[in-house]
């Protein structure tokens, strides 16, 4: 990548988060290595030297003004918007912003290895003239919490503006990859070869995955602050026990629910409880 693409193409990267998940509710809120959990996602993510300017999305509900004012308290860039429309706050928040591209990265994720992100991003923009969106997650092979999308602004208005049904608005992207006929479709793999999407859960929506991913900074944050996906899987080879503690999660995710209505997805990619 050249400084002239460096200089041309705004990356903002949204994180979204909100304190009323269903499943464990104010988990952005809970304690990892003595901060919040959305202060060590905005954290990870800000080690990725690619990923621009970063702003919290948030909601304009009551509950989230603890979420608005941690931001503001640490600088952090903090937008609000709809409560369950994250396609509107994504598209708001790049206009806002200016952007060309607009990285997605849930807040739920916040044991991310920043150079995925790095990979993801430069990725995108080395073929920015043959893709208008890449991710790491059509289909996924990192761990399960490594998820990066990258989306072009306009690619991002055309599903604001087209997207009809409640989990393309709620989730963002799937009007885009789920229509590759209409938009210029990538992904990027682990180089490994190997597929831990399923097997591996890093992300937290479970009290379990908290105790975990508790467990993984508890041991590593200390010792270095930039742990990387191989330091958390050397840890797990070490200590094979921390992994049982949320294991009985693995493999799910929100596509179960719509498995009937999405062309792209297959029951392998999630496990149906």
């Amino acid at each position: 990548m050249n400084n002239k693409t460096k200089s041309v193409i705004n990356i903002v990267t949204v994180i979204q988060a909100r304190m009323g998940s269903s499943r464990l509710p104010n988990k952005v809120m809970m304690c990892l290595a003595g901060k919040p959990l959305i202060l060590r996602m905005v954290e990870r993510v800000k080690l990725s030297p690619l990923c621009g300017t970063v702003v919290v999305a948030t909601t304009k509900e009551e509950k989230d003004d603890c979420i608005y004012s941690l931001c503001k308290n640490e600088n952090i860039e903090i937008y609000r918007g709809h409560s369950t429309d994250l396609l509107d706050r994504h598209y708001k928040i790049g206009l806002k912003y200016d952007a060309d591209v607009v990285v997605k990265i849930p807040s739920d994720c916040p044991l991310i290895d920043p150079s995925v992100i790095t990979k993801t991003i430069k990725f995108y923009l080395d073929n920015s003239d043959k893709f208008d969106f890449i991710s790491n997650l059509h289909p996924a092979t990192y761990p399960d919490g490594n998820d990066v999308e990258v989306i072009s602004i306009e690619s991002l208005k055309s599903a604001w503006r087209y997207a009809a049904r409640n989990f393309e608005r709620e989730h963002t992207t799937p009007y885009i990859w789920e229509n590759p006929e209409k938009f210029r479709i990538g992904n990027v793999t682990w180089e490994t070869g190997l597929d831990y999407s399923t097997t591996h859960r890093w992300t937290i929506d479970y009290e379990e995955d908290y105790v975990f991913i508790k467990k993984v900074y508890d041991e590593l944050y200390n010792m270095k602050n930039n742990f990387s996906m191989y330091d958390i899987l050397m840890l797990l080879s070490e200590k094979p026990y921390l992994q049982e503690i949320n294991a009985m999660h693995a493999g799910i995710n929100w596509y179960r629910h719509h498995l009937t209505e999405l062309k792209t997805i297959t029951n392998a990619q999630t496990r149906v409880v």
